[in-house]
């Protein structure tokens, strides 16, 4: 091999590289780990009892996907925005933006043609659910620019987007949406939010720096809100089980009950005693007595609703 044509190969090497790790960051700041938060989009066809139709099942599963890259999108605009005060964040500051192996510019302009396409497959799709879809990524886009540092808005914001999840899988099946599935949705997502603004006042140097908004809680408040979300989601989620169901399935649907008040009594117990609960999606994956809780919460309920 001649010098010339081995400095061409290792030209082509490194350019075929810095692709494959500009892919890789992409993927990152993306945030495949957060995507397990669309998995409710599968809410409705489950509970409107669908879950043996196999094109309504389908839908939904492009829903699932169609979501997956709106909210990778918002992503990306998000570590655009933070790129700062991500590096001043002892974890996120190893983010690909942050740590300098990403153009913001780049991500940018990826996000911009994701969110296109999203939305005119989700137009496509079903175009009450593309509406729902534009509503998602609006407040996601709200959230990353005005409502992350405005206390108590953060976190009801951040419930509204799993509300608009949820109802984007009822509107893309045509299913009416029961409200006791919309408020069991909503205060547990204030669950989760509340549980990590805690995490991250407590646990995370130089928070109040990173999320401003976190200047306005305190411990014992958070802790309130916390106490506060629990005692409802059980209150309500039973109600549901009691009164949502006619005939026998009533009676039945209350078994599900119990894994419902362990899964949250689990969450608190590791937040307390084991200083998690500031990556929700990290414990949901890696916690196995949850993991396996939420295993039977998911078969005790399809038992009911389908072999009843």
């Amino acid at each position: 091999m001649t010098t010339e044509t081995h400095q061409q190969a290792l030209g082509t090497a490194r350019r075929h590289s810095s692709t494959a790790g500009t892919l890789k960051a992409l993927l990152i700041s993306m945030r495949p780990q957060q995507w397990t938060k669309n998995l409710i989009v599968f809410a409705a066809v489950i509970f409107s009892g669908d879950l043996d139709h196999a094109m309504r099942l389908v839908d939904v599963a492009a829903a699932f996907v169609l979501f997956c890259v709106l909210s990778g999108c918002g992503y990306l605009i998000n570590d655009a925005r933070d790129l700062e005060r991500d590096r001043l964040h002892e974890r996120k500051r190893s983010r690909p933006m942050a740590a300098g192996e990403l153009s913001p510019q780049l991500a940018a302009a990826v996000a911009t043609v994701g969110v296109a396409a999203a939305l005119a497959g989700s137009f496509a799709l079903d175009p009450g659910f593309a509406a729902v879809a534009a509503g998602y990524l609006a407040l996601q886009l709200l959230y990353s620019f005005w409502l992350k540092e405005m206390v108590i808005l953060d976190a009801m914001a951040i419930a509204g987007c799993f509300v608009l999840r949820v109802t984007a899988g009822a509107v893309v099946i045509d299913v009416s949406l029961s409200p006791w599935i919309v408020l069991c949705t909503a205060l547990l997502a204030l669950f989760l939010a509340f549980a990590k603004r805690r995490h991250e006042l407590l646990m995370v140097e130089g928070a109040v720096d990173h999320r401003p908004a976190l200047e306005h809680y305190s411990e014992s408040f958070l802790d309130t809100m916390i106490a506060t979300v629990t005692a409802a989601t059980i209150v309500f989620y039973s109600m549901y089980t009691f009164w949502a169901h006619e005939g026998h399935q009533r009676a039945y649907m209350m078994l599900s009950v119990p894994f419902v008040a362990y899964g949250l009594f689990r969450y608190l117990y590791l937040m307390h005693m084991k200083d998690l609960g500031g990556s929700p999606e990290t414990v949901l994956l890696t916690d196995v007595p949850l993991i396996l809780d939420i295993v039977l919460w998911v078969a005790t309920v399809v038992a009911v609703l389908y072999f009843t």
